[in-house]
């Protein structure tokens, strides 16, 4: 192994016992979206005490940017962005490993700053801190914020069940379904009601029907946010909330095309009136840097990672990420690595897992191989033109 990379390796490997007492503080103190106060705190004092410049509150309450870079250095040196998580799922905590992710970020940004303060490389890192991936879009705002504007590359990793340098995210839309009728007594005058919970229940019952008509790779979900009030009145109001997911964002319009066939329909045949709303925060499915992914992969194998070869697992699709959206601005890789467990994401089982002392060592395993990938970027600045060149191809053939 190269010596910057064994420096950098020795570098994560300081910060082994700070780390763990992150993760648990994040994980005992789980948070929600764009509610990550403790998060924020804890992970930007860390880096302060590490050299790194910090701006806590970076365009969002709760994000941050974090940066470090060698001296004299150079216009053509790379900036490469590595991105923390840190929100939890509501009533089950970190069940999606976020807590792994904070520290993964801060790992990686730790060896590759020994390296770049040595001298041995020139470039600069830039560590940003992104709330509410959980469904709020963090990400989708630090965008519009200008937020990657300096970086030229991107990376962060997910914790999961397999090694998947390459992992099927898909495109996600939520939306919001609303049925209004006219409240009445329920035993009395059921007649003059117009029933809002029966136009929402029909309108569940089409979206399940219609998944005879969606294509095997597309995803619908969805629950009752509102029903009524009490038994004994008609209910006026009920409310849906779907979740629309398909591979590419092309494929998400069609399915968004029968949804609101679903929602116009049960108005139609319930009386009610009805809106819809595609949230504007959609996900868009990741599109992977194939050279970025072979330099993670390559280093990975060094430090002993066994990479997943069945092709039904690395073909299977997974949830959706914000940082699909970030990966449509710049080259970005977004692998998922084992926890060495049967266990689903969003579970119980997952949250409690993701607390163990093998979910730790297994995250600074895999910020080693990043770190490492990272380090032939800046050795090899011009595999950063290679990378935007691909990056490119991928837009135009994503259309």
């Amino acid at each position: 192994m190269e010596a910057e990379k064994v420096k950098a390796c020795a570098a994560i490997e300081r910060e082994d016992s700070a780390l763990r007492d992150i993760s648990l503080n994040i994980w005992d103190n789980p948070e929600l979206a764009f509610d990550e106060h403790n998060a924020h705190k804890v992970l930007t004092n860390f880096l302060q005490s590490k050299g790194f410049s910090v701006e806590k509150g970076f365009k969002l309450p709760t994000a941050f940017k974090a940066e470090a870079e060698s001296k004299n250095i150079t216009e053509n040196a790379p900036t490469i962005g590595v991105m923390c998580e840190y929100d939890a799922l509501p009533e089950i905590g970190h069940a999606c490993g976020h807590n792994l992710i904070a520290i993964l970020g801060l790992a990686v940004a730790c060896g590759i700053k020994d390296v770049l303060d040595s001298g041995d490389v020139k470039g600069k890192v830039v560590v940003l801190g992104c709330p509410a991936e959980e469904g709020g879009g963090g990400k989708l705002e630090l965008i519009k914020a200008g937020a990657y504007e300096e970086m030229d590359i991107a990376m962060m990793a997910h914790p999961s069940q397999f090694n998947l340098p390459k992992p099927v995210y898909v495109a996600m839309s939520p939306v919001t379904v609303t049925f209004e009728g006219k409240a009445s007594h329920a035993s009395s005058a059921p007649w003059d009601g117009i029933n809002a919970l029966d136009a929402a229940v029909m309108c569940y019952q089409s979206v399940a029907c219609m998944r005879q008509q969606f294509k095997p790779t597309w995803r619908v979900h969805g629950i009752f946010t509102k029903g009524g009030v009490k038994p004994n009145i008609i209910p006026e109001r009920a409310e849906l909330l779907f979740y629309c997911r398909a591979p590419t964002s092309k494929e998400l319009k069609v399915l968004q095309r029968k949804m609101v066939g679903c929602f116009e329909g049960a108005a139609a045949a319930s009386g009610c009136k009805v809106k819809y709303e595609f949230d504007p925060l959609s996900y868009d499915s990741l599109l992977t840097n194939d050279k970025l992914s072979s330099l993670y992969v390559a280093n990975g194998e060094a430090v002993g990672i066994e990479f997943e070869n069945d092709p039904l697992r690395l073909g299977k699709q997974g949830g959706s990420t914000d940082m699909g959206n970030v990966s449509r601005v710049l080259p970005s890789i977004h692998p998922k690595y084992s926890l060495h467990t049967e266990a689903s994401g969003h579970t119980t089982e997952f949250r409690d897992i993701a607390k163990t002392q093998e979910a730790h060592d297994l995250t600074l395993l895999h910020a080693k191989a990043l770190a490492m990938a990272a380090i032939d970027v800046y050795k090899t600045p011009s595999l950063v033109a290679q990378m935007k060149s691909d990056f490119q191809q991928q837009l135009k053939s994503d259309k």
